[in-house]
């Protein structure tokens, strides 16, 4: 072959890292409000239903305690510190052998999304951590583009379905919740996936998920109606009392500007909020360095 012949490299894959990796524990990187210029720049199922599965498991297996304190079970601490000790062995039964080097830093992530063992509360931050453990999953290739239906309407509504039991059953704080002012409690990403899968519904519109017997008769089927159910088990009183920021939302005329709205809203509300990436942590898979540029 001539030299002017010559083939071009094959592309390299952003997605995937190289055989020589060196995985590593990932730490938090943002320390002051400075610091979050490092986030906004950064690169930053059977089997994991299985692993969920266990994590619920535990939880019947762990009771609360009795205690004057209502909320805040002191159980949980119990509860997380098996997960602490068992999460790089329940990783482990996701990765294929010829990656176990990525482990321990996987699942860093995996024990950040549960809540905080200290405070026994759980927020967006820690949902966040689940969405990272399923990105590092993603980026070493263990999960792939055709499983993202499933990423999100299997493993991450049975990790929703955990937290809800975690939520309720150790009577966990709302961590850095905004209260009425908030969309929700616990959760924020269920409400973005959950309204995209509802736009262009035939005839459910976003009026009808403050309709008590809409949502009844359909939570089943989509995961922002079960959210709101969830939202009004836990809660008393009129929705739009203690839900305001939602009961706004319901007069919205269509499910794509509710979803594009959410997105907006998660970026300002979550992502650029320092008292939720302070506790972010980065690793070799998603790193805090600065994306290069072309």
């Amino acid at each position: 072959m001539a030299e002017g012949e010559r083939q071009p490299p094959p592309d390299s894959s952003e997605d995937a890292p190289p055989a020589t990796q060196n995985f590593i524990i990932p730490k938090k990187e943002i320390h002051t409000v400075p610091d979050m210029g490092k986030w906004k720049r950064s690169q930053a199922i059977e089997k994991l239903v299985a692993l969920l599965n266990t994590l619920d498991r535990w939880i019947d297996e762990t009771p609360p305690v009795d205690q004057p304190s209502r909320f805040g079970n002191k159980a949980y601490r119990t509860w997380y510190a098996k997960l602490d000790e068992e999460a790089e062995n329940l990783v482990a039964t996701v990765v294929p052998t010829h990656l176990a080097a990525a482990v321990p830093e996987v699942a860093v992530y995996l024990k950040e999304s549960v809540g905080n063992s200290t405070r026994i509360d759980y927020g967006t931050g820690h949902e966040a951590a689940f969405a990272a453990f399923l990105c590092c999953l993603c980026k070493i290739g263990v999960l792939r583009v055709d499983d993202q239906v499933a990423i999100v309407f299997k493993v991450f509504n049975r990790y929703l379905e955990v937290m809800r039991k975690l939520q309720k059953t150790y009577r966990m704080e709302p961590a850095g919740s905004q209260g009425v002012w908030g969309l929700d409690d616990f959760q924020f990403l269920p409400f973005i996936w959950g309204s995209s899968q509802l736009i262009d519904h035939p005839y459910l519109e976003p009026r009808h998920f403050v309709d008590e017997k809409a949502v009844n008769e359909n939570h089943k089927d989509y995961m922002f109606l079960e959210c709101i159910l969830f939202i009004t088990e836990m809660k008393t009183g009129p929705f739009a009392e203690h839900s305001n920021q939602l009961w706004n939302i319901s007069a919205v005329p269509s499910w794509s500007k509710v979803n594009q709205g959410l997105i907006r809203m998660y970026k300002a509300e979550c992502l650029e909020k320092f008292p939720v990436i302070q506790h972010f942590k980065f690793g070799s898979l998603l790193p805090i360095h600065p994306v290069t540029s072309c």
